[in-house]
């Protein structure tokens, strides 16, 4: 059995981690905000302020509420000819990242004067 030149194992290698790196990295570079910026920022904005009537801001909100909204939406309990047909796409990782994202998003409350 012939061995190969032990160069261009250690080249191969190095290649083969470097693509393994950047998969992970890829992976790692903010899935809620791509799922965001696809599904949800056209109506609820990807600040979470909602950019549409009717529409609800989303910034800000309790994180608990945001995954059982998600997950009523998911499974028919609750209703909206929108919101139902995109809550069938996520994954439940999907519900808890885009819950996390605008659950992170600090408000300002300002009483009326």
């Amino acid at each position: 059995m012939r061995v190969p030149n032990k160069g261009l194992l250690g080249a191969a290698l190095l290649l083969a981690l470097a693509s393994v790196s950047q998969v992970e990295m890829a992976r790692a570079a903010d899935p809620p905000r791509a799922k965001v910026r696809s599904l949800c920022q056209n109506c609820h904005g990807e600040d979470g302020v909602a950019v549409l009537p009717g529409a609800a801001n989303l910034s800000g909100q309790q994180k608990e509420y945001l995954i059982e909204q998600l997950r009523a939406f998911r499974s028919g309990r609750r209703q909206n000819p929108q919101m139902s047909v995109v809550a069938k796409t996520l994954t439940d990782q999907d519900i808890e990242d885009l819950s996390d994202w605008y659950s992170s998003i600090r408000v300002t409350v300002e009483k009326p004067k």
